[in-house]
This record gives C-alpha cells, structure tokens and sequence, in this order.
C-alpha cells in the first residue's frame, strides 16, 4: 500500500467557458456549453486518487459558496481537507475559455489559496510513507509563497516532494524558485517551464542542466511535450524519451495535471520511473479525449488502455512480417 499524497497547493473553483474562437478585442462571444467545476489543484489530486493513491488536501480552502464548492467536490473524490476554513476570505476563481481547436485561455481571481501561513500549515501533519505536492500557483502568491517554501524546506529528508512550476513560474522570484527546486525530489514540468529555469536547448539538454544547477537532491526530472510524451532523466544520469499515444484530443485542460497525478502515483506503488512515465502518458492521453479539467481517468481505465495499445502493436507487427 503507497503512502499518502499530501497536497499543499491551490484549489480554485473553474468557471468554463467553451467557445468556436477567443473573441476579438472588444467584441463578444456566445459560448456553446458552460460548466463550474473544480480546478486548480484538485485536478492533479482527483488524477492520483483515481490510480490509487489516498490524497489528503493540506492548502486554504474559502469561506463562502466557492470554498463550500470545493469542499463537496474533495468529498465526492474521497479526499480529506486538513486544514479548517479560512476566515479571510472565499476561495478564488478560474474563467477558463476553451477554443474548437482544444487549447484554453485563463483568467484568474486569487482567493483564500493565496494567503497562507505556518500557523495555518500546523494541522498538516507529515506521515511515514507520505509524498508531498505543491505548484507554482501557490508560490506566486505574495501572500504564501514565504510561509510554505519555509514549510517546504522543513519536510524531513526521507520525504519525497514533487514539484510542477506551472505557466506562472515567471511570476515566482527567484530566489524562492530556488529553494524550492533544491528541496525538489522530481520535477515535472512541460518544455516551456523548464525553459524559463534553465533555459533555451533540446530536452535533453535542458534536463542536464535542470539536475546539476537546480535540482541537486533530485531523484529526476520529468520534461512533458504533450502528445509527444516525456522525457525522463535520473540522478544517475540515464535518460530515458518516453513516447506518447496517439488520440483525437477534444480539451487539452487538465491533461498536465493528469500527467503528474499519475505519475506519483505510480511512482508510490514502485514502477520505475520510466514505467510510471508510461503510465503517466496514457493517462494524459486519455484525459484529453473527456471534457473538463478533471477528467484523470481510474487505473483500470489506463490499464485497459495500455493492453489495447500492446495488442494493436503486436497485431501490426505480425501484419508486417507477413509482408516480408
């Protein structure tokens, strides 16, 4: 049985809007659906208790309908909020337009998520076994990022964190970026945010350097491409491309979040890091094939996924010997 995955990120409720086209500067658009779901964090949450791996929620949650909203989808997902609710304020919001061409556009309003502080972080208690997640969002915060890199660096040695910058790592200083990298067990992020730490050069490359000028207590690093997959490189030097999988994506939105839920998951029940990229990639795959931020699929789903696409290999490498 894998340990918990204690999340101390940020949740936001997402308000979707999906759309033909961005409308023009000042002109307006119709959407053809509209949906308030649970975002932010709980996406990558929800992706690793689907696959098996009992999340606890260690963040700010609101007071008011946006935090009482989350708190009903956390329950529904089996995940257990350690701390109480903050006083301050609700919690914050997402307008996520999604275009016919699958991408998404966001604009965000910080809430409760965006004021944290060590007293607040007391009920968030490190057990035996645990991982530990947070992301860049909550880091971006004035009004947390202190408090929780302080919290970060406290977590004992043996515990592993796992870090995604997310697109706002441009808006974390520097200085909190790093030690929160030198703190890091595995990053993932996608190419443009390793880029931003690094960066410009291939994958490959930019992986190199990650590990020897960022992430020196890292066990590796993970370079998501999307629809091409990953690319993988360990502390001891191996790198390791791992292949995506070919599907018609209808929403992009959440298919990071997919990603990395999956992975720690299957890194917590002890597939080697490749085998949890794999892993990882086909539950992004299938992600994107669903509408909706949280659209992680469970671990028979990625399983049953996995076999048809060995089978279909297998079949096509047979067709073709027969050829020869």
């Amino acid at each position: 049985m894998s340990g918990r995955l204690v999340h101390v990120g940020s949740a936001v409720v997402d308000y979707v809007y999906r759309i033909d086209a961005l409308p023009a500067p000042g002109t307006e658009k119709t959407a053809s659906s509209y949906a308030r779901v649970a975002g932010g964090g709980f996406n990558m949450m929800v992706a690793a208790s689907r696959t098996g791996m009992r999340v606890v929620f260690g963040g700010q949650l609101g007071t008011g309908p946006d935090g009482d909203f989350l708190r009903t989808a956390f329950a529904a997902e089996g995940i257990a909020t350690l701390t109480p609710p903050s006083p301050l304020m609700d919690s914050g919001n997402c307008v996520a337009m999604i275009s016919g061409d699958a991408e998404r556009t966001f604009v965000s309003w910080p809430g409760a998520e965006s004021r944290l502080t060590l007293d607040m972080m007391k009920p968030v208690q490190i057990l035996s076994g645990d991982w530990v997640f947070t992301s860049g969002y909550t880091l971006s915060y004035p009004g947390s990022r202190d408090a929780l890199t302080d919290w970060i660096e406290a977590l004992p040695a043996e515990v592993p964190f796992v870090f995604d910058p997310t697109p706002v790592i441009a808006e974390i200083p520097r200085s909190i970026l790093d030690r929160v990298l030198a703190r890091t067990t595995w990053l993932s992020c996608n190419t443009n945010e390793a880029a931003e730490i690094v960066g410009s050069g291939d994958a490959q490359t930019v992986a190199i350097r990650l590990l020897a000028d960022h992430c020196q207590r890292a066990a590796g690093v993970v370079i998501r491409a999307g629809a091409q997959g990953c690319l993988v490189r360990l502390a001891d030097g191996r790198t390791q491309a791992v292949p995506g999988f070919d599907v018609e994506a209808i929403d992009t939105n959440g298919a990071g979040d997919a990603h990395i839920g999956a992975f720690v998951s299957g890194l917590s029940r002890g597939m080697p890091p490749r085998g949890a990229a794999r892993y990882a990639n086909a539950a992004a795959a299938l992600s994107v094939t669903r509408h909706g931020g949280s659209s992680a699929p469970t671990d028979a789903e990625i399983q049953e996924f996995l076999a048809r696409r060995v089978q279909a290999a297998s079949a096509q490498d047979r067709e073709q010997e027969a050829t020869t």
